[in-house]
């Protein structure tokens, strides 16, 4: 087979890869080298049907930032504070 991979080499590489990584390290190497195969097919299909459901069940709405306060979120005696030190004295 002209550049090809036969059996011989593939077994070579194999055994190359179990020297190297060891066998404590080769089912959690193929795990994930599956699961990023999994994700690149999925990412040139467009995605699953399932996914495309999942993302309709959550909400669309954008936060605010955490340190910008509403008034629905502060409570009265925080607004009283808040309007005392604002007003000038004197």
């Amino acid at each position: 087979m002209p550049g090809g991979i036969g059996p011989l080499e593939l077994a070579i590489v194999l055994v190359i890869v179990l020297v190297v990584f060891g066998p404590k390290r080769l089912p959690g190497l193929g795990r994930s080298l599956g699961s990023g195969m999994r994700e690149f097919k999925e990412s040139i299909t467009g995605g699953s049907k399932d996914d495309d459901d999942e993302t309709r069940d959550e909400p669309s709405a954008i936060a605010a930032p955490r340190d910008e306060e509403t008034a629905s979120d502060r409570s009265a005696s925080e607004q009283q504070r808040d309007d005392a030190v604002s007003q000038p004295r004197g």
